[in-house]
């Protein structure tokens, strides 16, 4: 007897041995128990979650007899019946799958429509289960459409697909949809466990991980996999052989890569890779499996507690260790960059390299300790200034280039009788604007004005006034910007589009012409618009025209002769005759030297217009390269 791979071998045969399918498990028996069954089911999901197997077990529980002959619908399917063997062995006569992924045309539907007029040979109903639907022709759809909503009561339709967005609404409208769920790992693991135990085939729970996460919520893939790794390790699941056979990283290389980044050693990081590279390993598998490690991680760092909840797994307490080394906001980091490196991996030559590159680019990002704290002091400089005869000394060592300095403020203190004095609060150069420090005046009221006070006053020959006052208020001096002089007015300004220059030949004028009217009346398009646009009529007698194309390709007898017969409908019947050579005169050059004639125009308009001109002298203004376009 030939070996039954474990994907058939446990195939469920009734709802109760279904894993991970709960909500449609519960709404078919209920209503198999109620009896309120519809005529048309929709099954979706992904490939390997039981579509196929729900399908079997529906008929089965539709047509089952019972251990006795006597039974009727029922949700828990004897197993023993003809009609349930049958079914299993799929030599069942009333239960039909078609494969419409192969038989996707109406020719097919039709003929198993017609076996729809007649009744049960064997069983109850008659089941008409369609895989794949979304593949058939929208004239196979519409041939179904009234046949599946209105079907003899004894026929029921199982439709199953991949893609539901692909299957007309008018067939959505008719069926009970139920989505299966990919499964999770965990359901994945449970099951696997209960499968080798049923095999006695013994396994380490590490290698048991790596094959329901490499499943992908596919229970078939999962069977599949176990069964490669069966052979792969001689009998036996161990970890190291899964790893090898999938082509992922041991976690130690990616333990040792996440606690690299975490201290900033590059060096460990590249010879990593390296170890990566010698092994064989995949780099993409080496990503994800670093995606999937920063995921526990963050969920570590938000939720402490959740280190205790997997006691079995063996990983957990070095993730946890993992979570204290590296901070939340690089793990977000690292996170993010290793689901878009997985994208640049097909775009490097090496995937290899661009894994190292992906790493260190956090390394990149990462954030320097002295910079960290130069920014922070020069950020508490500027929200907490200091008195003025202490200078700051993150301002003293930080470099002038790195940031912009405050402008100095000048402060006066303006005594009894005495000029007012400016004391510099810091001892930096001198600011290109002039700072002037204004007195405070004396602002109450006087009876006699001034200058009849001191007769000798001589307005025109004083220095600076002299003002009595008693306040000791301070005032701060604004450094005011002065703007430069106008500058005479810019030179005309030369655009940067190049105008090609066109030898012009009294035939390309006619040729372009007369190329551009067949091309507006669409008596010509696709490579015959072509070959008229890139060619330049060289000569034309009464029966011939020579034409002279760069490209031999334009150069087909098929373009040619639709050219000729749109210039037969021109009024031109003629001959053409095609050549390879250089082109100087052709219709599309000279729309292109056109098109750049008017861009030209468009930006000397803009360049020399004066509003233009007094913002690029005055401001500095720039015009962006490509945002002048002609109307």
């Amino acid at each position: 007897m030939s070996y039954l791979v474990l994907a058939r071998k446990y195939r469920p045969k009734t709802f109760t041995e279904m894993v991970g399918q709960e909500h449609v498990v519960q709404a078919l028996t209920n209503a198999l128990t109620t009896q309120r069954l519809h005529h048309a089911y929709l099954f979706t999901g992904t490939r390997g979650v039981g579509k196929t197997t729900v399908s079997r077990v529906l008929a089965k529980s539709l047509n089952c007899q019972g251990l006795d002959g006597t039974g009727g619908i029922t949700a828990e399917p004897c197993g023993v019946c003809q009609a349930c063997t049958d079914i299993d062995a799929g030599r069942f006569v009333d239960y039909t799958e078609l494969d419409a992924a192969s038989n996707r045309g109406v020719d097919e539907v039709q003929s198993l429509l017609e076996q729809a007029v007649y009744k049960p040979v064997q069983g109850r109903f008659k089941v008409f289960m369609i895989d794949e639907v979304h593949m058939l022709t929208n004239t196979a759809f519409n041939a179904m459409l009234k046949t599946l909503e209105e079907p003899p009561e004894y026929l029921k339709f199982v439709l199953a697909t991949t893609d539901p967005q692909k299957v007309p609404v008018t067939v959505l409208s008719r069926c009970l949809q139920f989505n299966l769920r990919p499964m999770a790992p965990e359901t994945v693991l449970e099951h696997l466990g209960h499968v080798l135990g049923q095999e006695n085939i013994a396994s380490e729970p590490q290698a048991l991980r790596l094959l329901a996460r490499a499943a992908r919520g596919s229970m078939r893939d999962a069977l599949s996999l176990t069964d490669q790794a069966i052979a792969y390790g001689g009998g036996q699941l161990q970890e190291a052989a899964v790893r090898q056979m999938l082509g992922s990283a041991d976690r130690s290389h990616v333990f040792r890569l996440i606690e690299a980044l975490a201290h900033g050693d590059g060096k460990s990081v590249v010879e990593t890779s390296e170890a990566l590279r010698l092994n064989g390993l995949s780099a993409a598998a080496t990503l994800e499996d670093i995606s999937m490690v920063l995921q526990r991680m963050a969920v570590l760092q938000a939720v402490p507690d959740m280190a205790d909840a997997d006691v079995s797994d063996p990983e957990a307490a070095e993730m946890a260790r993992l979570a204290g080394v590296m901070p939340p906001d690089e793990t977000q980091l690292l996170y993010s960059l290793s689901l878009h490196g997985r994208q640049e991996l097909g775009l490097a030559p090496d995937e290899y390299a661009a894994l190292t590159m992906v790493l260190l680019r956090l390394l990149a990002f990462k954030p320097q300790v002295a910079h960290a704290a130069s920014a922070l002091a020069e950020k508490k400089t500027l929200i907490n200034p200091t008195p003025a005869a202490s200078t700051p000394a993150s301002a003293a060592s930080a470099p002038a280039a790195n940031a912009v300095k405050p402008a100095p403020v000048t402060q006066v203190v303006a005594p009894a009788d005495a000029q007012p004095v400016a004391v510099p609060r810091q001892s930096e150069p001198q600011p290109a604007a002039p700072v002037h420090a204004l007195p405070v005046r004396d602002m109450q009221p006087r009876e006699v004005a001034p200058w009849e006070d001191d007769p000798s006053y001589d307005p025109e020959g004083a220095d600076s006034p002299h003002y009595d006052h008693d306040s000791d208020a301070a005032v701060v001096a604004m450094p005011v910007r002065q703007q430069a002089e106008p500058s005479a007015v810019l030179e005309p300004q030369q655009p940067t589009t190049e105008v090609p220059h066109i030898e012009a030949t009294p035939e390309g004028e006619f040729w372009h012409k007369l190329v551009m009217e067949m091309s507006a009346a669409e008596t010509i398009n696709a490579l015959v618009r072509e070959l008229g646009l890139q060619s330049q009529l060289v000569a034309r007698d009464t029966d011939t025209w020579m034409l002279r194309v760069e490209r031999e390709s334009l150069n087909s007898s098929t373009s040619r002769e639709r050219l000729q017969k749109a210039l037969e409908t021109a009024g031109h019947p003629v001959r053409l005759t095609v050549e390879v050579g250089r082109v100087q005169d052709s219709p599309a050059k000279r729309n292109a030297a056109a098109a750049a004639q008017r861009q030209a125009g468009a930006e000397a308009i803009i360049l020399n217009d004066p509003y233009v001109q007094s913002l690029m002298r005055d401001y500095g203004a720039k015009i962006v390269p490509g945002s002048i376009k002609p109307l």
